[in-house]
């Protein structure tokens, strides 16, 4: 494909600082970054951090999840009610990640931070966080970019599910704070997009800190009223977001370095999927 097209002459932009360099460059004479150049592949670095389709990948690979694991589930799929129609068994959702009190705290599973997002307990519930990303999605990528886009909610959905498995394992159960044992679903991670546009809100634009609280109020209404949701989970979420918009300073233009780490994320997000399958399969048993 050209997009992985090596550039062996001429200049390019340093990722660091988007200083003009020579391919070849050993440091950038503006901010001294080593290989500034990438081995030739910082061009196709940048095509690729503008071309991640956020919402076309997290929708896809969600839904897919939810389909596969869906299959494993055989005759254990949830029909019980409205709630949890055409959910995955506990068992199957374990095994391909689910975090929590228990995987983390009690089977050791300290990855599933990652993997848990990617997962699903039923049609209402996928249905539900990939409308939100939908109608988010281009928003956010517009005013972030796509790579630093998935950089946040890979963030939010660690932050959101490492708060929401200590809350399970350590936390007395308050009124409307459901301690999780077991929890899965993109609206940690979505939670972290949510928290990321109301600090770019605050800096930038009333509008946006407005449509911001809109979305916020809606979603604490639906945490609150619908029993089982894992408000610790949108906590962690949302305060992760915020600190990493406010550590990418959205201000400024994004940079190769971020569709680096945004590759990084995704890879680590995989690795923690297939991590749980191999790990897991005496949960199927």
């Amino acid at each position: 494909m050209a997009i992985f097209n090596r550039r062996t002459t001429g200049s390019v932009v340093c990722p660091s600082c988007g200083s003009l360099v020579g391919v070849r460059d050993d440091k950038c004479y503006q901010c001294g970054r080593a290989n500034p150049g990438l081995w030739g592949f910082g061009p196709a670095v940048r095509r690729l951090g503008t071309d991640f389709g956020f919402r076309q990948l997290v929708v896809g690979a969600c839904v897919t999840m939810w389909v596969v694991t869906l299959l494993m589930s055989g005759s254990s799929v949830g029909t019980n009610g409205f709630m949890s129609a055409l959910s995955p068994s506990t068992a199957v959702l374990v095994a391909f990640g689910a975090s929590g009190a228990y995987p983390v705290f009690v089977a050791g599973r300290w990855w599933t931070v990652l993997s848990a997002g990617w997962l699903h307990a039923g049609l209402l519930h996928v249905a539900m966080n990939m409308y939100w990303v939908w109608q988010m999605g281009p928003a956010i990528t517009e005013l972030f970019g796509s790579s630093r886009t998935v950089i946040i909610y890979t963030i939010g959905g660690i932050t959101g599910f490492a708060l929401s498995s200590v809350a399970g394992a350590y936390f007395p159960n308050l009124p409307f704070l459901r301690a999780a044992g077991l929890t899965v679903g993109a609206s940690a991670p979505v939670f972290g997009l949510i928290g990321a546009l109301y600090h770019y809100g605050r800096k930038g634009s009333s509008i946006i800190r407005q449509t911001a609280i809109s979305i916020m109020v809606q979603a604490a209404l639906f945490g609150l009223l619908v029993p089982g949701i894992d408000n610790y989970a949108h906590i962690g979420g949302f305060a992760g977001g915020y600190l990493a918009s406010a550590f990418l300073n959205p201000m400024t233009r994004e940079r190769g370095d971020h569709t680096i780490i945004a590759l990084i994320c995704l890879a680590a997000s995989a690795a923690a999927i297939i991590a749980s399958i191999v790990t897991g399969l005496g949960f199927l048993r």
